[in-house]
């Protein structure tokens, strides 16, 4: 019989783990620095490629689309091969995806710095990268399709149903909002103009962030969860009617991104009502997830993957709560462009995409490169700092936030505002901000931690792994 080692291709997740180690420590020191300088403003040294508005594209552009799209197309490969029992259709096509994502990635560590950029957000990348994303992904989409389609497994898991949406979805998105006419090498003007460009621009943005830092999320925590306890997931039935729905409802959300803004009323309407319908399937799938963990809960104290599994879930449920709060009018009027903004993205960022990739992680470098994790008080370590920088992130963006759209919109017996000079406002946020960045580096040390507890447990590798049974405590 073949092992499993030669069975499938392991070598592309190893590949995409290293890139989401690399990119995961950059981006998140980049969010450290450029949270630092909202506080220390000379940290900017006055050179326009060490600016904020230069480093806050840079950081979002690797934490989302460096680190997060690693950990996916790390867990896309591990988890297709072994759900459709076949290899990869094609190694090759795996290895070229690999080298000209992270060349993608390479580019624009390179030229946003220089402030060549589109100015769209979570779109900034000027079109000669689009177009290599564009082959490399369409590299990637055959490679997986083919594999599905060659497939010995008939049925298909929940898990490769929340990845092939996300596939499907991303370069539709991806796609429509980037159409330019090129005005040079590094220069273009998008196609689009005006409260069209606008609608656009937020379809694409808040998309985004449901199919690439959500629905895959959720095909790795239907697949990681159930496999790292033993026990299947508590409801399959649960999770299709948490998938079709939520497919269906994220695409129409876009628009309360534009609320009070000239784009038609009907529209920002539309967008707030299938926002505060994303609750229902949002919190389907939290359920699914808690209630599977209760499976195991009498080792959440000792494991701190399962730790970290529990804490995503969570966030997850807590975010997606304070989206569709945040999309009533009434909400929005207060919190649009303030730093509560921040929090609430954080609070999924750092909590539900942040652990579930650092639990997904945890599962695969020991399994990958037989060996046992180096150590397990590292890990938790890891955990507790992480859990520790996120709540003082939150909490101070959240109380930063309602107190700036309070002063903003404070007015005083005569009608006239009452903070009149926006830098008062800035001033008096600083205490808030400073506590921010104090989580964001205690989160980035547990990162730090993590990495280091990689290192080592690979240098062990072939040192032979042994599985411990959460269901039993024992060694299997």
């Amino acid at each position: 019989m073949a092992t499993e080692k030669t069975q499938y291709d392991d070598f592309i997740v190893k590949g995409f783990i290293i890139s989401a180690l690399v990119w995961g420590v950059a981006s998140m020191t980049f969010g450290v620095i450029i949270a630092f300088q909202l506080v220390y403003p000379q940290l900017n040294f006055e050179l326009p490629w060490t600016s904020f508005g230069r480093l806050r594209p840079l950081h979002t552009n690797a934490a989302i689309f460096g680190f997060a799209l690693s950990v996916i197309f790390a867990t896309a490969y591990h988890t297709v091969q072994r759900l459709c029992r076949t290899r990869m259709w094609n190694d090759t096509l795996s290895k070229i995806h690999l080298a000209l994502y992270n060349l993608s990635i390479v580019l624009a560590a390179i030229t946003l710095p220089l402030g060549y950029s589109q100015s769209k957000e979570y779109a900034e990348l000027e079109w000669p990268i689009d177009l290599l994303i564009v082959v490399w992904y369409v590299i990637f989409f055959a490679n997986y399709l083919m594999t599905v389609i060659k497939r010995k497994e008939e049925q298909m898991y929940v898990a490769i149903w929340f990845y092939i949406a996300s596939f499907v979805t991303v370069p539709l998105l991806f796609i429509v909002n980037n159409i330019v006419i090129p005005a040079g090498f590094l220069k273009s003007y998008s196609v689009y103009a005006g409260v069209f460009d606008a609608n656009i621009q937020w379809w694409y943005g808040h998309n985004a962030v449901a199919f690439v830092l959500t629905t895959p999320f959720l095909g790795l925590m239907y697949y990681y969860l159930p496999k790292h306890i033993k026990q299947p997931i508590y409801s399959h039935r649960l999770s299709i009617i948490h998938f079709w729905s939520l497919i269906f409802i994220y695409i129409w959300a876009g628009p309360h991104h534009l609320l009070y803004s000239p784009i038609p009323e009907w529209l920002q309407t539309t967008g707030m009502v299938f926002s505060i319908m994303l609750w229902m399937p949002s919190w389907g799938g939290m359920l699914n997830g808690f209630l599977t963990l209760t499976q195991a809960k009498d080792k959440i104290k000792v494991d701190a993957t399962l730790k970290m599994m529990l804490a995503a879930v969570t966030f997850y449920g807590m975010s997606t709560f304070e989206g569709p709060l945040l999309s009533i009018r009434a909400v929005s009027a207060l919190g649009h462009n303030t730093d509560w903004i921040i929090g609430h993205v954080h609070s999924g960022t750092l909590g539900w995409v942040g652990f579930m990739s650092a639990a997904a992680l945890y599962y695969l470098v020991p399994r990958l490169w037989n060996s046992n994790l180096y150590s397990e008080k590292l890990a938790n370590a890891h955990f507790w700092l992480g859990t520790l920088g996120i709540l003082l992130y939150i909490i101070s963006m959240w109380v930063s936030g309602i107190t700036e759209g309070s002063m903003w919109r404070a007015v005083g017996e005569n009608g006239e505002l009452v903070y009149k000079d926006w830098v008062e406002i800035v001033e008096f946020l600083k205490p808030f901000r400073l506590f921010r960045a104090i989580g964001g580096t205690l989160y980035l040390t547990g990162i730090i931690l993590m990495v280091y507890n990689f290192i080592k447990t690979i240098q062990n590798k072939d040192s032979g792994f042994v599985e411990q049974d959460l269901r039993i405590g024992v060694k299997s």
